[in-house]
């Protein structure tokens, strides 16, 4: 069986991971060299010969390398685009990744790789539409199709977080402004600071996600409809995205994952705006929490390269 190298270039670590099918045999985890593109390429290229020679892959075979970063390659012109590591931004990674380890390299959007990790073997695993959202400082997401992420014609498959909120209502007025440029983008409610901000917007007091939601366990009425806002627009941002997709199953991964109500709540509330919902039919798609954490990244980075 192939030896699979997984790497995740974030903003602050390098992580990469060896996988034997699905066995993991061997992980590390350096810095980021920031703001310096050749050092970038030197730790990965570094990385992935330190993690072959700790798996030892068989007969001495080189693994296979995937490579999650957060932006995507260019339909147009294979460099690098929409990166958070603005270094990497107009580069040639995947060429130059190629011809300094000797063999092809495999890139994908670190959301995308997050959702192709849950569909090969975590909590989406065998399904054959996977959408994985991550809810954390953003609202990432990536699309996998039979094993395969999507990428789509301009390299953005799965960037729900910067389409309108749908189907707002005077809770979500004024709509908040977006880094982006607009206003009202589903990132600005969803994310965790999107929530707090919500919050704050309507109380005075800004919280952390975790504070908010002991408070709301607690009995704090602020801050239970707070939630309360949350999770119906979570409801209606994920309706819109079963109607276009209609996923068999919608992985979270990311810090607000860990709401426990999430998984309850918003099944109960997404009916009223799915299209094939109503008459005794409910929705078949499940939510789920991611089952690989932080890890799904650097695995699905790995599982960029599936069995032939």
């Amino acid at each position: 069986m192939t030896l699979r190298i997984g790497i995740d270039l974030g903003g602050t670590k390098l992580e990469g991971i060896a996988l034997d099918g699905s066995r993991e045999v061997a992980r590390l985890r350096v810095p980021t060299p920031r703001d310096d593109y050749d050092a970038t390429l030197d730790a990965i290229v570094s990385m992935t010969r330190e993690l072959e020679q700790r798996a030892g892959p068989p007969d001495g075979q080189q693994g296979t390398v995937g490579v999650g970063i957060p932006g995507a390659l260019s339909p147009s012109t294979g460099l690098v685009k929409n990166a958070n590591s603005v270094w990497l931004i107009g580069r040639p990674l995947a060429d130059d990744l190629t011809a300094r380890l000797g063999r092809d390299v495999r890139i994908a959007n670190d959301a995308n790789c997050f959702a192709v990790s849950e569909a090969a073997d975590g909590a989406a695993a065998s399904a054959g539409v996977v959408f994985g959202v991550i809810l954390g400082t953003g609202t990432g997401a990536g699309v996998v199709v039979r094993g395969e992420a999507l990428t789509g014609a301009n390299a953005i498959a799965g960037e729900w977080g910067h389409n309108a909120l749908p189907w707002p209502d005077a809770d979500d007025e004024p709509p908040p402004e977006c880094y982006c440029g607009k206003r009202g983008c589903i990132e600005t409610y969803l994310s965790g600071p999107g929530l707090s901000a919500d919050h704050g917007r309507r109380t005075g007091s800004r919280y952390t996600v975790p504070d908010l939601v002991a408070r709301a366990g607690a009995g704090d009425l602020d801050a239970g409809q707070t939630m309360d806002r949350y999770f119906s627009r979570a409801a209606r941002g994920l309706a819109s995205v079963i109607n276009m997709l209609d996923p068999d199953v919608i992985v979270v991964g990311g810090g607000l994952s860990n709401i426990e109500a999430l998984y309850e709540r918003v099944p109960l509330l997404w009916d009223r705006w799915v299209f094939s919902a109503g008459a005794g039919e409910r929705v078949r798609t499940r939510l789920v929490r991611a089952a690989h954490g932080d890890s799904s990244g650097v695995r699905g980075a790995a599982w960029l390269w599936p069995d032939d």
